[in-house]
């Protein structure tokens, strides 16, 4: 599932409506920007085990599962095979409607290929 974000909030702040829209999800792998009390409650809540790394300015740390924390780079890894297209590292299109087209045909030519 692709969902286009406005680029000018927090990831952490619209997170909770992009879950939402995904039924099924039993762990959430996110990266430090993710890293909000406010959002592992609404995961927990909402039966979905964060993977979330704290963020340095934690004084307690936080627990999360290393070892599926490794597969986010897969995840990366997908999102720099998307970059590799100028029209989308560089956001080419101003529309949001253009921009999550080429987003789109983009994805499904590198799952094809």
């Amino acid at each position: 599932m692709i969902i286009l974000t406005p680029g000018n909030i927090a990831d952490c702040t619209v997170a909770p409506a992009c879950v939402g829209m995904m039924a099924g999800v039993e762990k959430l792998l996110g990266d430090k920007a993710y890293d909000s009390n406010q959002f592992r409650k609404s995961l927990r809540e909402d039966g979905i085990m964060p993977v979330i790394p704290g963020r340095a300015n934690h004084k307690k740390p936080i627990r999360y599962d290393k070892e599926a924390y490794k597969g986010r780079n897969v995840i990366e890894r997908c999102y720099c095979r998307l970059k590799d297209f100028r029209r989308i590292a560089t956001r080419y299109d101003k529309l949001a409607r253009n921009f999550f087209s080429s987003v789109c045909i983009v994805a499904a030519l590198v799952y094809w290929i």
